[in-house]
């Protein structure tokens, strides 16, 4: 338990991050520029710490997983991107990887 939420923390920050490098118009404003380094710091030592209790493979899946699909949401939601069928589709499978690979660590 102690391990997921060290893990949900790492993806939120990890969300934050990549949401205030679009937010930084590359690299031309100043707070989301440093905040990128911020969260994405804080997000690793976060992930690592998630290590002591999740196997390295299923976190690190999960994090990417559950971070892309939501980076995919904020895109959307906030920045007005466009959905198509295929990106809510792609989106729709990566949860269920997520999913999957929560089976697989809670068999153990």
């Amino acid at each position: 338990m102690k391990g997921g939420l060290i893990l949900a923390c790492a993806i939120l920050l990890e969300v934050a991050g990549t949401t205030c490098m679009k937010l930084s118009e590359g690299f031309t404003k100043l707070t989301p520029s440093v905040l990128i380094f911020v969260f994405y710091g804080l997000s690793f030592a976060a992930l690592t710490i998630a290590l002591k209790f999740i196997d390295l493979s299923v976190a690190y899946a999960i994090w990417a997983g559950v971070g892309t699909a939501l980076i995919a949401v904020v895109g959307i939601a906030h920045f007005g991107e466009p959905i198509s069928w295929t990106k809510a589709i792609s989106v729709c499978l990566i949860i269920l990887g997520v999913i999957g690979l929560n089976l697989t660590r809670a068999s153990h």
